[in-house]
C-alpha cells in the first residue's frame, strides 16, 4: 500500500467528484481542489465564512459550498475559475443545501423547515416548495434524476409530494399511513418508494411512482422499532435495521421477509470465522520483549495489530445501553450492500466493535470482524466487494472474501481516521481526521512511487 502525505483538513470535509478527477477538501474558510492522480491543487476558492457542507454537482463541473451559520451558499466552477455565484437565504436561514440530479439547480431548506428554495443557475429563476418535513431523511432522488420525493408535514400529518426534476411540478402527492414519517427512499431503480414511521411505531409502507400503497410492514409492536434502510444495489432486497438488533430482508416480488439476521453476542457456529483484532508483541530480540515506556513518554511507535482467527465460540464485547436516556446504543444503526449484491455488512449498536458480514446468496453468516476499538464508519468498494473500516484510531481496516489486514497509516503526530471515503475507482480511498486528511493508494504499478514523490510506501 501507498499513502500521500497528510494534507490540512475542517470538519471532515473531504469529497472525490463524481467523475474521480478531483478531490476537493476544505480548510476553514478555503475550498482547496486537488487533482486526484498528482494531488497538485488546481484552485483555490476563498468564501465568505467558515465551510459547514460541501458537495460537487454530479457532472463534476460546480461545487457548492454552504454556510449555514451565516444563511449562504457559494457555487463554485472549476472550468470558469472566475465565475461564482452567491446564494443569500436572508432570514429565513439555512439548515440544508444540495444539488439536483441535473446539477444546475440547488436546493436549500429554510430554518423550522418552513421551505425548501430550488435555485436556478441557468434561468436564475426560483421556485419554492412548502411543507418540507424535518426527518431523517426527508427529500430522494431516483438514481436516473427525473423524479425528486419529498416527506411533508400538513395539519399534523404525513404526506408524499413526488416532482418531475425538469421543470419542478408536482407530479403526485398522496398521504401515507404513518404517525411520524421519519425517512424516504427510493429503490435503486426507481420504481418504489419506501417510507418508513419513527421508531416508536414499527412501520415500513412501499408506494409506486404513480403513489399506489404496494405493501406495508411490521415486525412487532409495542417496541423500539426501525433504526436504519437500506436497498440492495439489484432493488431485490430492503434490509431493515431494528432495535431488537436483527435485520430483516424483504424481497420486491411478495415484500414479505425471506430471512431475520441476529446479532447475538456469542458466535457459536464453529464454521463462522470470527477475525478478532489483537495487538502485536514487541521484542528486541528471541525472547526480550521491549520495557513499557517511562510515565509520560511518547511511545517510540504507534501499536501495530493483526487479525487473529478466535475459535468458537466467541463472546464479542457488549455495552449496556442506557434505557432511560433517548437515542439508547442498541440496534443495527449501520446497514451496507456490497456493490455486487453479494454481502451486507451490518453493525449492532449494542455490540459496537463488530461489523458482520452476510451471504446474501446462501442467506448466512459469513464472517464476523471484532476491533479493539467502536466501529465509526464502514463502506464498501464501488468496484468490487471489499470493505474499509475505521474506529478512530491510526489504522485503516480493509476486509474481502480472501482475509482482511490492518494497516497503520503513517504520518507525522497522532493522526486519527474518523472517517473515510472510496474513490470510484477502488484504487484509493481518502482517509479523514480532525485536523488531517491523506490517501491511501491500494493498487499500484511498477513506478508508481516515483511518479507520485509525495507518497510513503508501506506494505501490509
Amino acid at each position: 500500500m501507498n499513502f500521500s502525505e497528510l494534507f490540512r483538513l475542517s470538519g471532515l470535509l473531504g469529497r472525490f467528484s463524481p467523475d474521480g478527477k478531483y478531490l476537493a477538501s476544505c480548510v476553514q474558510y478555503r475550498l482547496v481542489v486537488r487533482d486526484v492522480s498528482t494531488l497538485q491543487i488546481l484552485q483555490l476558492y476563498t468564501c465568505l465564512d467558515q465551510i459547514q457542507h460541501i458537495e460537487w454537482s454530479a457532472d463534476s463541473l460546480f461545487i457548492l459550498c454552504a454556510m449555514y451559520r451565516r444563511g449562504l451558499v457559494q457555487v463554485w466552477s472549476l472550468e470558469q475559475p472566475e465565475w461564482h455565484c452567491k446564494i443569500d437565504e436572508g432570514s429565513a436561514g439555512l439548515v440544508a443545501s444540495c444539488w439536483s440530479p441535473d446539477g444546475r439547480h440547488i436546493l436549500n431548506t429554510t430554518e423550522f423547515h418552513l421551505r425548501i428554495t430550488v435555485w436556478s443557475l441557468c434561468t436564475k429563476s426560483v421556485s419554492y416548495i412548502k411543507y418540507p418535513k424535518a426527518c431523517q431523511q426527508g427529500v430522494s432522488f431516483t438514481r436516473d434524476g427525473r423524479y425528486m420525493a419529498l416527506a411533508e408535514r400538513r395539519d399534523c400529518k404525513d404526506y408524499v409530494s413526488i416532482f418531475v426534476c425538469s421543470d419542478w411540478q408536482l407530479l403526485r402527492h398522496f398521504d401515507t399511513d404513518t404517525q411520524d414519517l421519519a425517512g424516504i427512499e427510493w429503490a435503486p431503480n426507481g420504481c418504489v418508494l419506501a417510507t418508513w414511521d419513527t421508531c416508536l411505531e414499527y412501520k415500513i409502507l412501499l408506494y409506486s411512482l404513480d403513489g399506489r400503497l404496494l405493501s406495508s410492514y411490521s415486525a412487532y409492536e409495542w417496541s423500539l422499532g426501525i433504526k436504519s434502510v437500506a436497498w440492495s444495489p439489484s432493488s431485490q432486497f430492503l434490509a431493515i435495521g431494528s432495535y431488537d438488533g436483527k435485520v430483516r430482508i424483504l424481497n420486491h416480488v411478495t415484500w414479505t421477509v425471506l430471512t431475520e439476521f441476529g446479532h447475538p453476542a456469542t458466535v457459536n457456529n464453529p464454521k463462522i470465522i470470527v477475525y478478532k483484532e489483537a495487538e502485536k508483541s514487541r521484542k528486541l530480540g528471541p525472547g526480550f520483549p521491549f520495557p513499557p515506556p517511562p510515565a509520560g513518554a511518547c511511545p517510540l511507535s504507534p501499536t501495530e495489530t493483526k487479525y487473529e482467527i478466535a475459535t468458537g465460540p466467541v463472546s464479542l464485547q457488549t455495552l449496556k445501553p442506557v434505557t432511560d436516556r433517548a437515542n439508547p446504543k442498541i440496534g443495527v444503526g449501520m446497514l451496507a450492500f456490497s456493490p455486487d449484491n453479494c454481502f451486507l455488512a451490518t453493525r449492532n449498536d449494542n455490540v459496537p466493535n463488530a461489523v458482520w458480514v452476510w451471504d446474501i446468496q446462501r442467506l448466512k453468516l459469513f464472517v464476523v470482524l471484532e476491533q479493539l476499538s467502536p466501529v465509526r464508519v464502514f463502506q464498501w468498494d464501488p468496484q468490487q466487494p471489499r470493505l474499509a473500516i475505521c474506529t478512530g484510531g491510526g489504522k485503516v481496516y480493509l476486509w474481502s472474501p480472501v482475509g482482511c489486514v490492518s494497516v497503520q497509516v503513517p504520518g507525522e503526530g497522532d493522526f486519527q481516521v474518523l472517517a473515510l471515503c472510496w474513490h470510484l475507482s477502488g484504487d484509493s480511498i481518502a482517509l479523514l481526521g480532525k485536523d488531517h486528511f491523506c490517501l491511501c493508494y491500494l493498487e499500484t504499478e511498477e513506478g508508481v512511487s516515483t511518479a507520485f514523490g509525495q507518497r510513503l510506501h508501506l506494505r501490509a
